[in-house]
């Protein structure tokens, strides 16, 4: 850890030469901080989303009306985090002069999200919410990986009993 402004500070775990703004494939993980449970609660291995998980839920569908290059692939709501595979996709933005790339920055639109989520947890749902800050993200290197990550995806209600039922040893 570094002192920024006499203050410790976590280093990145994003990888240091890559350009999160690249077209690609990205699965991230976003969890509420101290992992606190507002999204819903799991039955019998399915999720149950509270009212706060279905607006998470309708939030996360709506990134690609916010940024158009952007598409989504699996994702799911947890109780207390939500996971899910962003595509950035790159397009030549006509603009009558020399052609130009646009892009967006997945630490941009996950920003973006999370603030959504945090509004209307505060405004709406009068709800003390907040997320951890940063999250996880992993750049999706190809096929057999993206298959595996989707299978954790879906699989996670299932898995959720088992990871609670674990004893925590620090």
């Amino acid at each position: 850890m570094d002192l920024y402004k006499n203050k410790f500070r976590v280093e990145s775990i994003r990888l240091n030469d890559w350009d999160y703004s690249i077209p690609w494939w990205y699965y991230v993980t976003i969890n509420t901080k101290h992992h606190i449970e507002y999204f819903g609660t799991i039955v019998k291995g399915k999720i149950i989303l509270s009212d706060l998980g279905r607006l998470t839920d309708e939030l996360w569908t709506k990134i690609p009306e916010h940024y158009p290059l952007i598409e989504l692939d699996y994702h799911l709501v947890m109780p207390n985090h939500i996971h899910g595979i962003i595509i950035i996709n790159e397009e030549t933005v006509k603009t009558g002069h020399a052609p130009s790339l646009q892009k967006h920055n997945l630490g941009n639109i996950i920003g973006s999200f999370k603030s959504a989520v945090t509004n209307i947890a505060h405004k709406i749902n009068n709800i003390e919410f907040s997320w951890q800050p940063r999250c996880y993200d992993r750049i999706i290197r190809n096929e057999k990986e993206l298959f595996r990550i989707r299978k954790y995806i879906a699989d996670n209600p299932l898995r959720w009993k088992l990871k609670k039922n674990i004893p925590k040893i620090y």
